[in-house]
């Protein structure tokens, strides 16, 4: 028996909060609410949604900050509720981790057929192994903090990432001893842009490397599975 998927919906209008959950629900989906980030944490740690839609504009913690947020602690897959139409304001919510988006006005079916996509899409994936939702995680030598986007040596110096680098280190840290093929890797990091990044994911393993290997051309901690992709190769433990 297939579970129906869990939709977390996360917006501070009531007015489309609860019509857009009846619908969900009536399309055959679990459905939890928020009206703000507060609640969402909350619904977060009594439960595990599948997908988390999200508006933009919210008083307080916008959406790009929660959405931020989640990609850093978590794997869910977002997508953005936005009344913006300039391609910048869409760029932006992609490049802070968005899966997807639906500008404002939406048309409910069309919301449903973008959940659909993304679940299919991100579920085809492995799943996170038993790692803790941890902010600061260890791993070899290093520990890496996720709130300050920080990867710190057992020397103390603090080694900058990009927002790229910081992505794949973490669905790397998520899935210790998984393979996962330049597409899966692709599909987690740069969700709706991954077409336009063709073999990148490469490029960004190289720089990596450079980062967190004792010897980046005979790499121990990730490693190539040849026809298959790239493992993280040590164990990973929540601080």
């Amino acid at each position: 028996m297939t579970t129906s998927p869990h939709i977390l919906v996360v917006d501070d209008r009531e007015d489309i909060r609860t019509p857009l959950a009846r619908y969900l629900t009536k399309s055959g989906m679990r459905v939890s609410t928020a009206d703000g980030g507060r609640a969402m944490r909350e619904l977060l740690k009594a439960s595990a949604p599948d997908l988390v839609v999200l508006d933009v504009m919210m008083p307080g913690e916008d959406g790009l900050s929660l959405c931020r947020h989640l990609r850093e602690t978590t794997d869910l897959p977002v997508i953005l509720l936005t009344a913006m139409a300039e391609d910048t304001d869409r760029i932006v919510g992609l490049e802070v981790g968005a899966d997807d988006y639906v500008t404002k006005p939406f048309n409910p079916r069309e919301l449903l057929a973008r959940i659909k996509a993304v679940l299919r899409r991100t579920q085809s994936v492995p799943k996170p192994k038993d790692t803790p939702a941890a902010e600061r995680l260890r791993f070899d030598r290093w520990v890496i903090d996720a709130a300050k986007r920080e990867l710190t040596g057992n020397d103390g110096v603090v080694v900058p990432l990009s927002t790229a680098e910081f992505r794949l280190l973490n669905v790397l840290l998520q899935r210790p001893g998984i393979v996962l093929s330049r597409d899966q890797l692709l599909d987690m990091t740069a969700g709706r842009e991954a077409q336009l990044f063709d073999r990148s994911i490469d490029n960004q393993i190289s720089r990596l490397r450079k980062k967190i290997e004792h010897g980046p051309k005979n790499p121990v901690l990730v490693q190539t599975v040849w026809g298959g992709g790239y493992k993280l190769a040590c164990k990973v433990e929540p601080l």
